[in-house]
């Protein structure tokens, strides 16, 4: 399954209002994945544990597409492969 722009879009934009409103990674990642079904993964980290490069910089935080159509799940930066998100919450000072 692909993740379409708009679809990424509507991730960000769901991430980025509840960071804003105050709310912790953990129900973030939550409201995500309640909100997105079918995604194979929808995990949160902190960016510092984070080595790949972000597919997208947000306020905040940094949103990583996952690629999990093999046994093990990959980084990538093709949402042609994406299966699923990992939500890497920032510090506010990076």
């Amino acid at each position: 399954m692909a993740l379409t722009p708009e679809r990424i879009d509507f991730i960000a934009a769901l991430a980025g209002k509840l960071f804003a409103d105050g709310i912790r990674l953990d129900d973030v990642v939550r409201a995500v994945r309640e909100a997105n079904p079918d995604l194979s993964n929808v995990t949160g980290a902190h960016a510092a544990v984070m080595a790949e490069d972000a597919f997208r910089e947000e306020a905040g935080f940094n949103l990583y597409l996952v690629d999990g159509s093999n046994h093990c799940w990959l980084i990538t930066n093709k949402p042609e492969t994406a299966t699923g998100v990992v939500i890497a919450q920032r510090d506010e000072d990076d």
